[in-house]
Formats: structure tokens, sequence, C-alpha cells
């Protein structure tokens, strides 16, 4: 569900007030401001905490989107009989 226009982009308050917010750790649901730009982040993944490097692509979008939650399934390959 997406949150209404009209009460703005949600972004924590604690994390905001600080000067430097380098290597601080961001909710998944913040969104990326351009302020941010240029700047490492930690965001938990359900297990441990990633790094996140903002780029210009990603502002607009929220924290959570860059951590994955879930490993990348593939099937195992096949041994060939001999």
């Amino acid at each position: 569900m997406k949150r209404s226009k009209w009460k703005g982009l949600f972004i924590k308050p604690k994390n905001s007030k600080k000067k430097t917010l380098k290597q601080t750790k961001m909710c998944r649901n913040s969104y990326i401001l351009p302020n941010l730009f240029e700047q490492t982040f930690l965001v938990h993944n359900g297990k441990s905490f990633k790094n996140v490097t903002v780029s210009k692509e990603m502002l607009g979008y929220k924290f959570g989107e860059f951590a994955r939650t879930r490993a990348i399934f593939e099937y195992k390959k096949k041994k060939k009989k001999k």
C-alpha cells in the first residue's frame, strides 16, 4: 500500500538530525533524498546489515529496495554420467 501524497516522504527523524549520516543504520522504509547522495548507509536485510551507497539513480526510492532479503535461487547442475 502506498503512502498518501499529503503526508510527504518518510525519513526516520532520529537519523535526519545527525550532521554526519555516514555509516548510520537507516530504516528500510525511509526514502532516499538528494542530500544523502554519495553516502554509505547500513540497511538491515533481516539477518545482517548491508552497506548501501547512494547513487544518482537511487534518489526517490526506499532503502529497502537495495538490500535483498532473500537469496537468489539457482538449480544445481547435474553431473554427466560416464
